[in-house]
């Protein structure tokens, strides 16, 4: 499993390459702006897919598609915001969820996936 510092550094160096390649100039109010605006597309997009918004013909597994790669782009921002803002998620995991995010998964309790 990808540890939270290397997918962070991950994001970021497409980030950083995203925004020279389109002149972007991404200042300290860009980050948290940024996901504010990911947030905001997510929830646009799971509107339509829970059946609260126009779906614009668009199918449910073509909206399902669009959620992920929102969750997706709403997870490289919180990433990119704790890096330059220098949150140790780790250890915030640790504390707020009582888990290290760094630790092999154990014989814990079921999740609705299981």
């Amino acid at each position: 499993m990808t540890s939270l510092l290397s997918l962070a550094n991950r994001f970021e160096q497409a980030s950083h390459t995203y925004a020279a390649d389109n002149n972007i100039a991404r200042s300290d109010e860009w980050f948290v702006l940024k996901m504010q605006e990911e947030l905001g597309e997510l929830t646009q997009v799971w509107m339509k897919w829970a059946g609260h918004g126009r779906r614009k013909g668009l199918t449910s597994e073509e909206l399902h598609h669009e959620l992920a790669n929102e969750t997706a782009d709403l997870l490289g921002h919180v990433l990119l915001f704790a890096q330059k803002n220098n949150v140790d998620l780790q250890a915030a995991i640790m504390r707020k969820w009582r888990f290290d995010p760094e630790a092999p998964l154990t014989n814990g309790p079921k999740t609705d996936q299981d």
